[in-house]
């Protein structure tokens, strides 16, 4: 990860149109980019192997599970625009996160390099971060439930809550992963039992970290056939300590201004809007993101957005006051009890707000009820 590097990569950048990266001693193509956000943006690319012959391409070699090999060469790739130190400690602390997990149901990082960047006169990037992920070319949650909406099309009641299942423990999983070794969560015999009794086991644990910004743009969808879609949680970028006392104005400002800039607005809970200027934060802010995210699931928008349509309607005040309203769906609609679970998550006092491990005791409840 040295300069080295950031001479080819300019060198490429002035052949192709920046055409080509390397990213540490392997050599992708960018094919098209996929999205953008912040600061970086997403491109699916190709790796370029030098050695054909070799049964294993070459950034594969690097891989410890061969299932992560693409066989095509595919894969995602992660470009951070780095332009001070703050950026630049962000992206060192999501690919510390990120190397952490070794869980079918978390996007793995497959390989990363941070490297100098030559400065212009426009002052751009200090440095560019690439980070390379396998490709899910099914698109994230939020693609699959626009093209549903427009298409008047819903997911079933059971696909509801298999989706949303596995992202409710994907949020636990990662709340409580920092105090144990991977290795508590990873069986042969599959994960589902074993991640539950261990997350159960770990929720005892101290400090959890919080998500910050569970929404459907960061869990991408794999389609199985015959089976429920498989949910993968991503993008770690804004994941912090969950627990933090607020004992001044001050401390409440700055609070509501670090979760401005990270956490989206439709999915933010009230505590990080309108913070008390004593108060003790918790872990509950991803369950309200959760309660917006299965409401999504459900209708294809978040539960608040309805207020930014309305004359003098502010999104703000809807979420603080956890004024939601139920659109048209389905035929027939989704059960009574699948609104009351969005409600019990959506209070806007999060001291009466459930608990992940109450989240997932409720839904294996409400999966064999609602499964033919």
């Amino acid at each position: 990860m040295g300069c080295s590097f950031s001479g080819l990569n300019a060198l490429y950048d002035a052949v192709t149109g920046g055409g080509d990266v390397w990213i540490n001693e392997n050599r992708f193509r960018i094919l098209r980019q996929l999205g953008e956000g912040g600061f970086a943006y997403v491109f699916l690319v190709k790796e370029i192997d030098s050695d054909s012959s070799a049964a294993v391409g070459g950034v594969g070699k690097k891989f410890k599970d061969p299932s992560q090999v693409s066989a095509d060469g595919m894969y995602a790739m992660k470009k951070a625009l780095i332009q001070n130190n703050e950026q630049l400690e962000m992206v060192r602390e999501e690919i510390r996160v990120l190397s952490l997990f070794s869980h079918p149901n978390l996007i793995p990082l497959l390989d990363h390099a941070i490297i100098k960047a030559k400065a212009t006169q426009e002052g751009s990037s200090n440095h560019e971060a690439y980070l390379l992920f396998p490709v899910h070319l099914d698109g994230t949650l939020l693609d699959n439930a626009n093209a549903m909406k427009a298409k008047k099309e819903f997911f079933s009641t059971p696909d509801v809550l298999h989706i949303f299942r596995q992202v409710s423990l994907l949020g636990l999983l990662y709340l409580q992963f920092r105090m144990h070794a991977p290795e508590a969560f990873l069986t042969k015999k599959g994960p589902v039992p074993q991640l539950c009794a261990g997350l159960k086991h770990m929720h005892s644990f101290e400090p959890p970290y919080a998500h910050n910004d569970v929404k459907p743009a960061n869990v991408l969808i794999t389609h199985r056939k015959g089976q429920p879609p498989l949910a993968i949680l991503m993008d770690f970028g804004s994941a912090r300590p969950a627990r933090k006392q607020i004992r001044s104005r001050s401390e409440a400002l700055q609070l509501q201004e670090w979760a401005a800039e990270h956490c989206s607005a439709p999915f933010r809970a009230p505590e990080l809007w309108d913070c008390p200027s004593h108060a003790d934060i918790d872990e509950r802010t991803d369950i309200w993101s959760l309660g917006c995210t299965l409401y999504a699931i459900m209708y294809g928008v978040s539960p608040f957005e309805y207020a930014l349509g309305e004359s003098g309607g502010s999104l703000q005040l809807a979420i603080v006051n956890g004024q939601i309203k139920w659109p048209a769906g389905p035929n027939p609609p989704y059960p009574e009890p699948l609104h009351q679970f969005v409600t019990w998550m959506l209070q806007p006092q999060a001291t009466v707000r459930p608990r992940i491990d109450d989240i997932l005791i409720h839904v294996d409840k409400l999966i064999p009820k609602f499964s033919s």
